[in-house]
């Protein structure tokens, strides 16, 4: 009986906290701003232009989501996090949302109750060394001083790698990005270790790029999405969905270059309910029906700002790999919008 009474106090207070927080669309409104938690600065993924200007692959989905609830994608106020303060900034509701290279992991969903809406990138672990260590393989750096930023999956699944392998390392503990990259160069590491694409966007901004390596052993599955608090489906269905708008824009067909368009309406019924001509799908989560529009507007499909942040022919240089559409032989697609 006393469990009974423990679950039905547990359910009725999770009730309450749900009702509490189901409010995060109409806080976004009010304050007529987005606030989205970014990373303190990743190259091609969320860093300030020269103009103090935020740009990036992550940047654009939060532009996203503010064009299709505010109507315009530069009404977001970016706050940089670390990998040890990103989550009290969500919880807190400093920020309305993270979207920061941060990997969807079981204890993050569950224990720590956030809610991630979807995967903008799937990623791995990598390793960086400089050419002049001849290193060509992730099992040669038995006693290498490794740089290895705190609070995140990295951190521990270095710890796996190297035991389950029977090498030893020295870690040299760092909080941001720019950190890092700074430590590396000055040889305080042997190794700089993260999610490769972060390896890629950090190696493009060194002065002498071909210096080096990123090694081929990939040690773990990232797949890194934006999140938002348990407890507010509306919100949260509002950013899953932004971002299934993109990637299934992409499929479609649907470019900045086309929206115009095809938002007068197209005898493909799948492109008229994304684009708002067909059903009522913005009402549903308490939006007009041109939401969709709005979204792919501020940096075109999912596509389009893959290629425009990180792409091959930007200095940053990522193969579209499993980021392509299922289509062309990748993990990327967006459940129906029917």
């Amino acid at each position: 009986m006393r469990k009974s009474v423990l679950f039905g106090t547990l359910a009725a207070g999770a009730l309450a906290a749900g009702m509490a927080s189901a409010q995060t669309l109409n806080d976004v409104q009010s304050r007529g701003e987005l606030n989205c938690g970014v990373s303190t600065g990743v190259n091609g993924f969320s860093a300030p232009d020269a103009n103090g200007v935020w740009q990036g692959f992550d940047v654009a989905v939060c532009r996203a989501v503010a064009a299709a609830v505010l109507g315009d994608p530069m009404a977001v106020n970016f706050v940089p996090t670390t990998g040890q303060t990103r989550f009290t900034a969500l919880a807190s509701g400093e920020v309305d949302m993270l979207s920061r290279n941060t990997t969807w992991t079981f204890s993050r969903d569950v224990d720590l109750r956030f809610t991630f809406t979807g995967i903008n990138y799937y990623d791995g672990q990598g390793f960086m060394v400089n050419r002049g260590l001849g290193v060509s393989s992730a099992t040669e750096l038995d006693g290498a001083t490794v740089c290895i930023q705190t609070g995140t999956t990295t951190e521990l699944n270095l710890a796996d790698y190297f035991r389950v392998n029977g090498m030893s390392y020295e870690p040299v503990p760092i909080e941001t990005n720019a950190e890092a990259q700074q430590q590396y160069l000055a040889g305080a590491c042997d190794v700089y270790t993260t999610d490769v694409s972060g390896l890629a966007a950090t190696r493009a901004s060194f002065e002498n790029p071909g210096d080096h390596v990123i090694l081929p052993e990939v040690i773990s599955k990232e797949p890194l999405g934006p999140l938002v608090r348990h407890g507010d489906d509306q919100w949260a269905d509002i950013v899953r969905w932004v971002l299934n708008a993109l990637i299934a824009a992409e499929e479609l067909g649907v470019t900045s270059a086309n929206l115009a368009e095809l938002a007068a309406g197209t005898n493909n019924p799948e492109i008229n309910r994304l684009l708002g001509t067909e059903g009522n799908f913005g009402e549903m989560f308490g939006l007009d029906n041109e939401w969709g529009v709005r979204a792919i507007a501020a940096g075109g499909n999912y596509g389009e700002i893959f290629a425009a942040n990180i792409g091959e022919a930007t200095p940053i240089g990522l193969a579209r790999g499993l980021n392509a559409q299922w289509t062309q032989g990748g993990l990327m697609y967006s459940p129906p919008f029917r």
